[in-house]
């Protein structure tokens, strides 16, 4: 019979089951886990966002009325006319003298404005006034077959963004 002494003194390891099974995974069993993780990197890493050319088309138009909205704001605010400027060729528009931003290449752009505000066939104005009018204009967006506007009251200074049939 053994002591009390004796069995606390054992290790674990002296503790193993005596039916040869040790501690630990088969080559199997990790062979199997690394082809489980190697599946789930290959989702993850070839997985793309879904991508849409009607994101890109609303996203534009809503970015172009904000700025629009924008320029009446300061043009309230300030108590001066303020300018939206867009260039065709180049992509871009500015509000007042503020940096240019950039226009999606993909897409195709348009404006129609009072003959006044156009400084030449590729660059034209919006233009709000201190009491919230606006010269009005219209700037319309296409990716190929769908077209957007984004149109401003001249009266009211409004900007609505709306499909063009």
């Amino acid at each position: 019979m053994t002591s009390r002494r004796e069995a606390e003194a054992s290790s674990p390891a002296d503790r193993a089951p005596s039916t040869g099974q040790g501690y630990g995974f088969s080559l199997i069993e990790l062979l199997v886990a690394l082809a489980v993780m190697g599946l789930a990197l290959v989702l993850i890493v070839g997985y793309r966002a879904p991508w849409s050319r009607g994101l890109v088309l609303e996203g534009t138009a809503a970015e172009l009325a904000s700025g629009l909205r924008l320029a009446r704001s300061q043009a309230i605010a300030d108590n001066r006319p303020v300018a939206f400027a867009l260039d065709l060729a180049g992509h871009r528009y500015w509000i007042g003298a503020a940096a240019p931003r950039r226009l999606p290449t993909a897409l195709s752009v348009g404006l129609r404005t009072v003959d006044g505000e156009k400084r030449n066939p590729t660059l034209g104005d919006i233009r709000f006034n201190p009491d919230g009018s606006s010269t009005g204009g219209r700037i319309i967006l296409a990716d190929g077959s769908r077209r957007v506007a984004v149109g401003v009251d001249w009266l009211t200074g409004r900007v609505t963004v709306a499909d063009v049939r």
